[in-house]
């Protein structure tokens, strides 16, 4: 069964107050959103290997932050002063209206999806856990996304999901 594009969504940017788009993003071979939080322990566990992952594919694909979460400690203002101490440069959206967490089915934070471009629109390549260790970075020994990312840039065939680890993301109904 062939697969279908993502459906695009629109959520604000806390870094910048401006909005941001998935279609604003076709352009490129990819992107990397991942669904993280500011009060999940397990994000907290991922920060760095995340700024790493950034920093070491800047200027090769893309990645944005999704925070889908509706609780108070989530709320935009508490995503800027998150955003301030993570000390990155990139997007980190408010989904309060869950439209990135339903066009891709995110459950959890942290949860990756690495997107592909394609004449159809945008194709999931990759989803799941960032890494097979979810607490220590010093434990990992299959880098998932990171596999992802560069069978991606290489043109290789897409990585097989894994099952993500860490904070249940509670959809609004």
């Amino acid at each position: 069964m062939a697969q279908a594009p993502v459906a695009n969504f629109k959520a604000t940017n806390v870094a910048t107050g401006s909005a941001v788009s998935l279609a604003d993003y076709a352009n490129q071979n990819g992107v990397v959103l991942l669904f993280t939080s500011n009060d999940c322990p397990f994000d907290a566990y991922y920060h760095t290997r995340i700024k790493t992952l950034i920093e070491t594919y800047q200027g090769k694909i893309n990645f944005v932050l999704i925070n889908s979460y509706l609780e108070p400690e989530e709320s935009e203002e508490a995503m800027k002063a998150a955003y301030a101490n993570w000390k990155i440069t990139v997007p980190y959206l408010a989904d309060k209206e869950q439209a990135a967490l339903r066009a891709l089915g995110a459950r959890k934070s942290p949860e990756a999806f690495v997107l592909k471009s394609s004449k159809a629109g945008m194709m999931i390549f990759y989803s799941g856990a960032i890494d097979d260790s979810p607490q220590t970075a010093a434990g990992v020994d299959e880098s998932y996304l990171k596999n992802a990312i560069d069978a991606l840039l290489s043109g290789a065939a897409p990585v097989n999901a894994s099952r993500a680890v860490g904070c249940t993301i509670r959809r609004q109904d």
